[in-house]
């Protein structure tokens, strides 16, 4: 498959979670750009998002670093779920935060993937550091035609 394919592919399994994933909506996340094993997933720090220490809570972060594995590991249109995670905090964020999610595929196969997504504020510092490994499930994010229908 041609580069540009890929890249719909992507783009079309992308909207068509997006738009099913309520939590993700709830929480204020867009998608900022996507591609083959790759997402970008923004969100602003809201009053509600932040824990009694002022910070945003860790949950939080690790909602958005999630959403974005997300996107990135089912960017395949293949139905892929979270195995594990992990998160490292590095530094807090505060309410008005714009925090960017990014998601590279580091090693995937038929079956299993990991990927790394650096969570970093509008001045670019990182945050914290997300890694997650995936599991493919039985079915397609989106439908798509098989070969022999092409």
């Amino acid at each position: 498959m041609q580069d540009d394919a890929l890249q719909q592919r992507a783009e079309r399994a992308a909207a068509a979670l997006f738009e099913r994933d309520r939590a993700s909506q709830a929480l204020g996340m867009r998608i900022a750009a996507v591609g083959p094993g790759w997402a970008r997933v923004v969100m602003r720090v809201r009053a509600d998002m932040v824990n009694g220490h002022g910070l945003c809570h860790g949950g939080i972060v690790f909602a958005l670093a999630d959403s974005a594995f997300a996107f990135a590991c089912n960017s395949h249109n293949e139905s892929t779920v979270a195995a594990a995670a992990s998160i490292d905090f590095l530094a807090g964020a505060r309410e008005g935060d714009e925090l960017t999610a990014e998601a590279s595929e580091l090693w995937r196969t038929r079956r299993n993937g990991i990927y790394e997504i650096s969570i970093c504020n509008q001045q670019g510092v990182r945050l914290a550091l997300f890694r997650g490994r995936s599991y493919r499930i039985d079915g397609q994010v989106v439908s798509e035609p098989s070969p022999q229908e092409e």
